[in-house]
């Protein structure tokens, strides 16, 4: 990942395709970016402030949401990787490409994990 892991983060819940999710279940996205725990509170409090979810009684409702464009914002690379959410070995890393910096890499069914796809 390249970038602020708070700004990367912050667009990464702006772009869920969920109407709703466990706190638990955007920690495990936000793990993504970052696992540090004061850098978490910090991106899921921003994101309440900026109006990107609101929060009640430990579900998340991602709002005015923007979703990743499969087609134009992730970039598959070839090499030697290791998936940013599950630690498997990848030949193909799959990268989302925000305009705060790039996330990745990421196998092919976690890259729908994560962005709400699957």
């Amino acid at each position: 990942m390249d970038g602020d892991p708070v700004e990367v983060a912050l667009e990464l819940l702006r772009a869920l395709e969920h109407e709703e999710l466990s706190v638990a279940d955007a920690v495990d996205r936000i793990e993504t970016v970052t696992t540090h725990p004061a850098t978490t509170r910090e991106i899921l409090d921003t994101a309440e402030k900026r109006g990107i979810i609101e929060r009640e009684d430990g579900i998340i409702r991602p709002q005015g949401r923007t979703y990743v464009s499969f087609e134009s914002q992730v970039v598959q690379k070839e090499g030697e990787f290791e998936c940013r959410r599950c630690g498997a070995g990848l030949s193909t890393g799959h990268f989302i490409r925000f305009d705060a910096g790039d996330l990745g890499p990421f196998g092919s069914s976690c890259i729908r994990k994560v962005t709400g796809r699957d």
